[in-house]
């Protein structure tokens, strides 16, 4: 993949979170969702490739969309596109933390084509090594870990969503003596923190988005760190979406590799602060961008921080 095309992708994810950015703290999902798929879908037309969706927004919950299967571009190579032009729109909207533009690239058939139900998913930097996995009990995973990390079980941090159906592993995790933080959405940036020496968190646990899930190990291939998962399904109609989609073996577990393999071109960019990304600040007629862009095939991680004039007329994509 032209190492070129990772500095144009991070126009992508700019854009994206520029546009939503507009919607900080005015309560409205929807707006500030298609803000960011009209922006996104726009700059993504304007790339030298012939890409594919395959990871994209959902129909769980009626959102705009770039869907899966539409085709971006102005031509060039075909690369499958995993992308979520808003991960965290609820946070959007509240004016909260960790809400960001997501998009990666990957050579034909890298991604898992998930299908657009939820999945268990695990995740921790463990250097490459089995120490945790959703085949055994969540208490077990807590003990491996923080003797891997040669840490007391009270010093480790487990990220899980806020939801009423992890009421009980959120008892587990408190009951083994660790420590919670819990949030309302964007799980996949808690899952890329989980892996980051910087971050507080040491583990993510829980039930999220299966694409979520793909996006996650998309920037886990070029940062390290393990992930593992499992789809959900709650009905009949999931199932069927599932294999659709190629899915045959429903309980099987998923490994990173599984998930997302090759080379990989991944760029976020914030929209409101958080553990890895600044959000966009506005100042009079300039916006600043904080983004991170990274390569499987290199190793490379930039951090770019941009300055985008908004005197121009219309976004220039």
């Amino acid at each position: 993949m032209d190492r070129n095309l990772a500095i144009e992708l991070v126009r992508v994810s700019e854009f994206a979170a520029l546009a939503a950015s507009k919607h900080i703290g005015r309560g409205n999902e929807k707006a500030a969702d298609q803000a960011a798929v009209d922006a996104m879908r726009k700059c993504l037309n304007s790339l030298t490739i012939t890409g594919t969706v395959v990871i994209g927004e959902g129909e769980r919950d009626e959102a705009p969309m770039l869907y899966i299967g539409e085709e971006v571009g102005a031509g060039g190579p075909e690369l499958d596109i995993a992308l979520d032009p808003l991960e965290g729109t609820s946070i959007t909207a509240n004016g909260g933390e960790n809400a960001m533009a997501v998009i990666a690239l990957a050579q034909k058939g890298g991604f898992l084509n998930a299908p657009d139900v939820y999945m268990k998913k695990i995740s921790a930097n463990t250097n490459n090594q089995k120490v945790i996995s959703l085949q055994q009990d969540l208490k077990s995973n807590i003990k491996d870990l923080a003797q891997f990390k040669k840490i007391n079980i009270e010093d480790l941090v487990i990220c899980i969503l806020n939801r009423e159906r992890h009421k009980d592993d959120i008892e587990t995790i408190r009951s083994s003596g660790a420590r919670i933080k819990m949030i309302d959405d964007g799980d996949v940036s808690a899952v890329i923190s989980s892996v980051i020496d910087s971050s507080n968190i040491n583990m993510y646990y829980g039930i999220g988005g299966a694409p979520e899930g793909v996006l996650a190990a998309a920037a886990l291939q070029c940062l390290g760190g393990s992930i593992e998962g499992q789809l959900i399904f709650y009905n009949d109609q999931e199932i069927s979406r599932a294999k659709k989609t190629g899915i045959t073996d429903l309980d099987r577990f998923y490994s990173l590799d599984d998930l997302a393999q090759g080379d990989i071109v991944f760029s976020a960019t914030g929209v409101t602060d958080g553990t890895m990304l600044k959000g966009v600040k506005i100042t009079k007629n300039y916006a600043e961008t904080h983004s991170i862009v990274m390569r499987s095939k290199t190793g490379t991680i930039r951090h770019i921080n941009g300055e985008h004039n908004f005197l121009i007329k219309q976004l220039d994509y």
